[in-house]
């Protein structure tokens, strides 16, 4: 389970990848030296020095830090299969929608006399291939959690407490102190 929706997101597109991801330390840094074209810039987005980089890809280091080994996987992830992660993301977003489950707080805004006190809900809920969409989109364009979590809730408003829009109509729902959050393709 992922602590955010951007997390989640992230999660549900690597559930597509066809083949692991390189486990060695050496060819996860020969990965992205191919991707990255370089020495220098691989360093750079790991926070490390040229010359430890070309240790690893060399096989002399073999074994790195935790946090290192971090956010070697970390970039790796983001990186591989770039091909199959769009076709996913194509699909989710144009056709299958995606399966959100969560245990957040929901509470409720409507017509006076009509409230609900916020608690806490366990909620499963598939999304329209429209809200998958604004999603992936937000995610790209580098959006805050808060925006992505305000997405998701306007998706689950709709499509649990709204029925699809069948049923109390102008109900607000607010989505907040997310515990866990998981979503599939």
């Amino acid at each position: 389970m992922a602590d955010s929706v951007g997390e989640g997101l992230d999660r549900a597109l690597e559930g597509a990848f066809t083949r692991r991801i390189p486990q060695s330390a050496q060819a996860q840094m020969r990965y992205l030296v191919r991707q990255l074209k370089g020495t220098r810039a691989v360093a750079q987005v790991l926070g490390v020095s040229q010359r430890t980089v070309e240790r690893y890809v060399a096989g002399k280091l073999k074994r790195p830090r935790q946090d290192l080994r971090d956010r070697l996987e970390r970039e790796v992830r983001k990186r591989w299969q770039p091909q199959v992660r769009a076709r996913a993301r194509k699909k989710a977003a144009s056709t299958d929608g995606l399966v959100v489950s969560t245990r957040a707080r929901f509470g409720f805004t409507a017509a006076p006399g009509t409230t609900d006190d916020a608690r806490i809900r366990d909620v499963t809920q598939a999304l329209p291939p429209d809200v998958a969409d604004r999603l992936f989109t937000a995610r790209e364009q580098g959006a805050a959690e808060q925006q992505l979590q305000r997405i998701a809730a306007e998706g689950l408003a709709q499509m649990y407490f709204r029925a699809n829009d069948t049923r109390a109509p102008g109900l607000g729902v607010e989505f907040t102190d997310v515990e866990d959050i998981d979503i599939q393709l």
